[in-house]
């Protein structure tokens, strides 16, 4: 009886962790999209997105475009674009990035462009090598709403203080980013805390071909 009594305890229990963990997860996943909190810092962090030929895709373009504006606000003085290309691309999502923002009236002198990085973790290590290479800490990543409590947290694993400056506008902006979204980017954040940290490394490249990374004409 005592042993029956402790088994159906502990798959109560199960049961309980396999309920709460992952709403706790959903939770601050959207917490962190709805509640940016951002403040003047050395390095504004342009995560990468699909680019073809050079041209950024329209969640790419979104990022560039909030860094344009937090950066014209004087919220920090240089930018870092990151992000690798894909096999046979000509160019990177970083020098994609480098390029747009330049045309937009960043100058070449503010602007470093980290050509490595195909997902969230590789380009996180890539950027915050070369920050701590400047002796830089203070970030705000520039990336999706929902994006951001991950990102945020595998930067300051890296010992940076970074807050995050959602987009605004583009294909995963809050009122374009639906429910799946949500569940991928807190079934991510659990993935990381729970097996990143330990060194296995899950990557969260997108397709291609994926809506979200459509070029802009």
């Amino acid at each position: 009886m005592l042993i029956f009594k402790l088994l159906k305890r502990a798959i109560s229990f199960m049961l309980l962790l396999i309920i709460v963990i992952p709403v706790f997860a959903l939770g601050k996943t959207w917490y962190a999209a709805k509640n940016p909190t951002i403040r003047s810092v050395e390095v504004i962090v342009v995560l990468g997105a699909a680019q073809l030929d050079g041209r950024p895709g329209l969640a790419l373009e979104a990022r560039l475009t909030e860094a344009k504006r937090i950066y014209d606000l004087g919220l920090a003085s240089k930018i870092i674009t990151v992000g690798g290309g894909a096999p046979g691309d000509r160019t990177t999502e970083a020098a994609a990035g480098r390029n747009w923002l330049m045309r937009n009236g960043v100058r070449y002198a503010n602007i470093r462009a980290i050509e490595v990085g195909r997902d969230t973790l590789s380009s996180t290590k890539a950027y915050a090598a070369e920050m701590r290479e400047r002796g830089l800490t203070d970030v705000i990543i520039v990336t999706d709403p929902f994006h951001c409590l991950r990102a945020m947290t595998m930067a300051n694993d890296r010992k940076l203080v970074a807050t995050c400056s959602p987009v605004k506008g583009g294909p995963n902006s809050l009122e374009n980013s639906g429910f799946k979204y949500l569940m991928r980017e807190a079934g991510a954040y659990l993935a990381y805390i729970t097996l990143g940290r330990r060194g296995i490394q899950i990557s969260d490249h997108l397709p291609s071909d994926n809506i979200l990374n459509k070029v802009t004409s």
